[in-house]
């Protein structure tokens, strides 16, 4: 057996309990409490990750209007096609009405008799939809944006259990794919493992980035499979999904014996994670200023300014959550203030073109004596698990 074959045999399913109805019915209620509050008489939530994170719900988004209404009461209806309704019946976590429309209706009639006054859309909702939305006579239309991210952004005690699940087993697999690297394997090989273990534990497959050499130079990788050789710059990012909740960890090493200068920029991007923590746990820490102090960093090191290259050409991070990126937004601009549930990444990443890159990518969830890393952040260019 390989390494990695033995590896998989190693995984089994990780156990942690899914959200449970009461806490469903409780985001219901305070959307509904932070809608009267606001003067808003109904939110649509469209086949997005917000359905899912109020309703249980994950439905494909398609051509077809398929979510719920909730209401300022608290109340809920499904709107769904006729022939979608025996499957929703089997997934509902809520109870609610059930709205149905045939292929030949219009279903935006169903929208305009429930909701009245101001209606708040799901940001995530396609244009063409919004414009329906927005055609309905007597309804004030404006963006659930700001109700929705209130309560998203800051994860209850059972979504950061679930977080610290996923993520505890995303790195077990990145611990496996650097114990079992070899000489002439390939991206293709390494990221089939990634995929093969995360299936193990019972999670879903989301991504999974693996770049050798010069290619980690290139924050979402090259169109071209690599084959590892000795003294290669390694960079692997990975995540699945659990009960709906993401995992995203990258880590970037040498195989082999590091060179002063791969130690040397390895070195720059580990003090700009460092920097970003630190101003994390700050008194008023703001997303902008966890960006300022990574990017300040690398600045202090000779790379940048700004996004330029040589230096970090985007964001310090995102948010993450039932999506892979959500808010907050780690950048410049952002003066969101971090408060105790938010969980976001710090990612820093060097990039050095024609030569290699560096990205330690660790995701931090604040509380109230600031912020906490879900996993060990990387020690240094030789060893990099904790």
């Amino acid at each position: 057996m390989t390494d990695y074959e033995t590896a998989l045999a190693g995984f089994t399913p990780v156990q942690v309990p899914a959200i449970a109805q009461a806490e469903f019915a409780a985001r219901i209620a305070g959307l509904a409490a932070a809608m009267q509050a606001q003067g808003i008489g109904a939110v649509w939530l469209d086949a997005t990750a917000s359905l899912t994170y109020y309703t249980g719900l994950a439905l494909h988004a398609s051509e077809r209007l398929h979510g719920a209404l909730v209401r300022a009461d608290g109340s809920l209806t499904y709107v769904t096609p006729q022939f979608e309704r025996p499957k929703l019946e089997t997934l509902l976590r809520l109870p609610g009405e059930i709205a149905v429309w045939e292929e030949d209706e219009d279903p935006f009639a169903l929208i305009a008799s429930r909701a009245t006054g101001r209606i708040a859309l799901d940001p995530g909702m396609s244009f063409g939809f919004a414009n329906r939305v927005m055609a309905l006579p007597d309804l004030a239309v404006c963006s659930a944006q700001d109700l929705i991210a209130a309560q998203r952004c800051r994860k209850s005690a059972a979504e950061l259990a679930i977080l610290q699940a996923a993520m505890d087993a995303s790195y077990r697999v990145h611990k496996a794919v650097h114990a079992g690297l070899r000489p002439g394997i390939s991206t293709r090989e390494v990221a089939d493992f990634v995929n093969a273990a995360h299936r193990a534990m019972g999670m879903t497959p989301v991504f999974v980035a693996v770049q050798f050499g010069e290619a980690t130079a290139y924050p979402h990788g090259v169109p071209y499979a690599q084959v590892l050789t000795p003294g290669d710059m390694v960079l692997v990012d990975l995540g699945g999904s659990l009960h709906g909740y993401q995992s995203d960890i990258t880590r970037t090493y040498v195989f082999g014996t590091p060179t002063a200068r791969q130690s040397q920029l390895w070195a720059c991007e580990h003090r700009a994670q460092m920097a970003g923590f630190a101003a994390a746990g700050l008194p008023e820490a703001t997303c902008a200023s966890v960006d300022a102090a990574a990017r300040g960093s690398l600045t202090a090191d000779g790379f940048g300014p700004g996004y330029s290259v040589p230096g970090l050409p985007h964001r310090t991070g995102h948010g993450l959550g039932l999506e892979l990126h959500e808010e907050p937004w780690i950048v410049a601009g952002n003066q969101t203030v971090l408060e105790p549930g938010m969980c976001f990444s710090i990612e820093p990443m060097l990039c050095v073109y024609g030569e290699c890159g560096v990205r330690l990518e660790d995701i931090v969830y604040m509380t109230e004596s600031g912020p906490v890393w879900f996993c060990p952040p990387s020690p240094s260019a030789l060893i990099p698990f904790g």
